[in-house]
């Protein structure tokens, strides 16, 4: 079977390496800065071996080894229209569905956890999710009236489920 690739193809996701590369290189820097912000724990005769940054400071200058090289390889190849290429990209319904599950993500890590109790704020993310993508992102829309049934009952048993099952079985202390 014959690879045809459009060469708009390579273009857009050199443009996309590049963006990806920035993102990766910041997250890398913030994960070291903030590891080596972390308490050595001198005082307490803590040997610099184990200190509890040093394997996420090891993470981030790794992530942001692996994103600089991915940026300068992304820099140097040429791709004569890839960033219009990849704006009109970012117009499509995939895209809109992948920043809908990143909005979410953050919504839920970001405000509902702490903010209600953990049970709580899973089952609200749970019905969200479904309610959104069956509902509003998807070609084939089925009502509300039948998703919103549907996302309650997984919800509940869902967002149930998860707090019973490492707060009462595992023992694990949830936000």
């Amino acid at each position: 079977m014959e690879s045809q690739t459009d060469p708009d193809d390579h273009a857009i996701r050199a443009r996309a390496d590049l963006l990806t590369a920035v993102v990766l290189v910041g997250l890398g820097l913030a994960v070291t800065y903030l590891s080596w912000t972390m308490p050595r724990l001198e005082a307490r005769q803590i040997h610099p071996a184990t200190i509890p940054g040093l394997v996420p400071i090891m993470l981030g200058v790794m992530l942001t080894l692996c994103g600089t090289l991915l940026g300068l390889r992304s820099w140097r190849l040429e791709a004569p229209g890839g960033w219009r290429s990849l704006a009109v990209l970012f117009t499509t319904q995939q895209v809109r569905r992948v920043l809908a599950v990143l909005a979410l993500a953050l919504v839920y890590t970001l405000v509902l956890v702490g903010w209600l109790p953990f049970w709580a704020a899973s089952m609200i993310f749970i019905f969200g999710f479904i309610v959104l993508f069956e509902v509003c992102l998807t070609d084939t829309p089925i009502p509300l009236w039948r998703s919103a049934l549907w996302a309650l009952a997984i919800a509940i048993v869902g967002g149930g489920g998860i707090y019973l099952a490492f707060a009462r079985i595992f023992l694990v202390r949830l936000p």
